[in-house]
C-alpha cells in the first residue's frame, strides 16, 4: 500500500517543470512544490478558540483531544495538539464543530479529513463522533491539456479510486485545464538527473531504536521495502498472527472502512514516543484505550483497503523502521 515532518506551515519550493506539479510532504502541513511560482499557503488560524462549540479539550496520552467539560464551555485550548508532527492524532467532535473549523485547527486540509474518515455524502459529522487526523503524502497536480484522472494517477503511481475520493470526484467527472488535482501517496517521477532524497520514504530519517521493535509478523516475508510513511509490507497468508511491536496504548483500532486505504488498521503509541501502525487487517483483536504488551497477538494479515494481497503494512512514526 502507500501507504500513508510536520515541521513548516508554508509551502517549500523544489524545482521548476514544464508543468505545476507539486508534492505534499508526509503530513497536510507542507507541500513542496517543483514549481517556482508561489502555492497558495495554508490557512492559518490565530483564533485561540477557533472551534466555538464544546467545552474544553485537552490531550489524552499525548494524543487523543476530548471534550472535558461538556458543551456549555467555550475554551478550545488546541495549542498542544501536535501541529508540526508526523504523528497522528484522533480528535472527538464537540456541538458546533464544523470540518473547516477542526481541519483549521491542525492545519490540514478538509479533504484530508473526509478521506481518512470515509466521511459520507454532505460530510456530515456528529458530536461524539470521532475523528482520524492523519498525515498524509501526495501530489498536487495542475491539470494539462489531454491528461485524464487516469493518465495522472498512472504518472505518479497513484491508484485512481483514492484519487476520486480525495478530490471529492464521480468517476466520470471530466478534468479542464488548470484544475488542481491531488493524488494521495503519489510519487514524484524521477528524471534524467534524480534527486538525492526522491528515494527516501517521508518519516525515514527519525532516530534509530535498535531492539526496541519486535517484527510484528513472525512468518512471512518482505514484499516491499521502507515505501510511503516509513512503512513496509510483509507478505502473509490471510489470518497471521500480527503482533505488537512495542508495549504502550491502542490510540486507534478501525475495524471497518477504507480509512485512506488503510482498510482495518491498528495505531499503537508508545512510551518512547513513537507510533506503530498496522494496516489491511482481517481482524482486529484489541479496541482503542487497550494497554498491550511487545508481542501480543492484536490482529491477523489481511487485504483490506487498497491492497493487491494478504500482507501487513507496517509503519513507524518517529524513529527508523528496522524492518
Amino acid at each position: 500500500m502507500h501507504a500513508f515532518s510536520f515541521s513548516n506551515l508554508g509551502w517549500n519550493f523544489l524545482s521548476s517543470t514544464k508543468q505545476t506539479t507539486e508534492e505534499l510532504t508526509a503530513t497536510p502541513l507542507s507541500l513542496y512544490t517543483v514549481s517556482q511560482t508561489p502555492a497558495l499557503r495554508a490557512a492559518v488560524n490565530i483564533d485561540p478558540s477557533p472551534a466555538k462549540g464544546g467545552g474544553d479539550i485537552s490531550i489524552v496520552g499525548g494524543v487523543a483531544l476530548q471534550s472535558e467539560i461538556g458543551p456549555s464551555g467555550t475554551t478550545a485550548d488546541v495549542e498542544t495538539a501536535k501541529r508540526g508532527s508526523d504523528q497522528i492524532s484522533i480528535y472527538v467532535v464537540r456541538e458546533g464543530d464544523s470540518l473547516s473549523q477542526i481541519a483549521n485547527m491542525f492545519g490540514v486540509s478538509t479533504n484530508t479529513l473526509v478521506w481518512a474518515n470515509d466521511l459520507g455524502r454532505g460530510n456530515v459529522i456528529r458530536p461524539g463522533e470521532t475523528l482520524v487526523i492523519l498525515p498524509v503524502s501526495g501530489i498536487r497536480h495542475t491539470v494539462v491539456k489531454g491528461e485524464t484522472l487516469a493518465s495522472i494517477a498512472k504518472k505518479y503511481k497513484g491508484d485512481i479510486d483514492e484519487v476520486l475520493v480525495f478530490n471529492n470526484l464521480s468517476a466520470d467527472a471530466k478534468l479542464a485545464v488548470g484544475d488542481v488535482v491531488t493524488v494521495p501517496y503519489g510519487v514524484v517521477p524521477q528524471t534524467a538527473k534524480p534527486v538525492s532524497t526522491a528515494s527516501v520514504a517521508r518519516g525515514s530519517g527519525g532516530p534509530s531504536l535498535d531492539g526496541y521493535f519486535l517484527r510484528p509478523v513472525l512468518s512471512g516475508h518482505k514484499t516491499q521495502g521502507i515505501h510511503g510513511y516509513n512503512a513496509v509490507d510483509i507478505g502473509a497468508p490471510t489470518g497471521t498472527n500480527v503482533m505488537a511491536s512495542a508495549s504502550g496504548e491502542v490510540i486507534l483500532s478501525r475495524s471497518y472502512g477504507y480509512n485512506g486505504g488503510y482498510g482495518q488498521y491498528i495505531v499503537i503509541k508508545h512510551s518512547n514516543g513513537t507510533q506503530t501502525l498496522y494496516a489491511h487487517l482481517s481482524e482486529n483483536f484489541v479496541s482503542t484505550g487497550t494497554q498491550v504488551v511487545q508481542g501480543q497477538v492484536i490482529g491477523a494479515v489481511g487485504s483490506t483497503g487498497r491492497s493487491t494481497g494478504p500482507h501487513l503494512h507496517f509503519e513507524i512514526r518517529g524513529a527508523r523502521n528496522p524492518f
